[in-house]
């Protein structure tokens, strides 16, 4: 359930009964013919349906993230690793400050690999809660529905496009290269603009739905079960 269709009290009662919350985290950022808001989509809506059978409060998704690499992309922001964590760790404070205890850190963006980091150093304040990052895409069987769907699959290619993160159907149908990725962290932001050209990583552009939806539900399922099993 969306703490946005809350009001306090309603949480304040939720509170008697359990002491877990989901907190999506994501970017903003280009994701070439996909929306600049694809990793922010997919943390939200992965969360929400993966709590809403156990009736788990979601927060609003953390929309910002670190992509220092996109920012010759126009609409793509970056937040410094010491802002980012510095954000995730007030908000951490809040929620165990109000009584949340098992708190679900519901990643959609690489780049914000930072807070796992952050976590054992948070938890090692704070004894009385627990809190995990899950990186949805990357989970073992999700990740395992993407591989076996095609090897080949990067930022801003089939392996993001999914009916809500698309603007246009108007995208290449041919298969793009696998960009040098070493190469590319070595570049300055317009240089990784310059080497990217509409920003897809490489590999195809879109799957049949058929193929996505599945990879969602299991993404939806294995989230879940992160959500579900977090220990008290």
């Amino acid at each position: 359930m969306r703490i946005a269709d809350l009001h306090w009290m309603q949480l304040a009662e939720y509170l008697r009964h359990d002491d877990r919350v989901v907190v999506p985290l994501g970017s903003t950022e280009q994701h070439g013919y996909l929306s600049l808001s694809t990793d922010s989509i997919l943390a939200e809506r992965v969360a929400l349906e993966a709590a809403e059978p156990l009736g788990i409060p979601v927060l609003p998704v953390l929309a910002y993230g670190i992509a220092p690499y996109f920012l010759s992309f126009p609409g793509s922001l970056s937040l410094r690793i010491s802002t980012y964590l510095a954000v995730a760790r007030d908000i951490l404070d809040s929620l165990a400050g109000q009584g949340f205890r098992r708190i679900i850190l519901v990643n959609g963006h690489g780049g914000n690999s930072p807070v796992g980091g952050l976590l054992p150093e948070w938890l090692a304040d704070h004894s009385e809660c627990r809190a995990i990052l899950h990186n949805w895409w990357n989970a073992p069987r999700t990740w395992a529905a993407v591989q076996s769907t095609d090897p080949l699959g990067s930022h801003a290619s089939w392996m993001e496009n999914f009916p809500w993160t698309r603007i246009t159907t108007a995208v290449p149908t041919e298969r793009k290269p696998m960009v040098d990725m070493e190469y590319m962290r070595s570049l300055p932001p317009q240089h990784v603009k310059d080497l990217l050209g509409d920003g897809n990583f490489g590999g195809d552009y879109y799957k049949d739905d058929q193929q996505m939806l599945e990879i969602w539900r299991i993404g939806v399922e294995e989230t879940r079960t992160a959500i579900e099993h977090i220990r008290a």
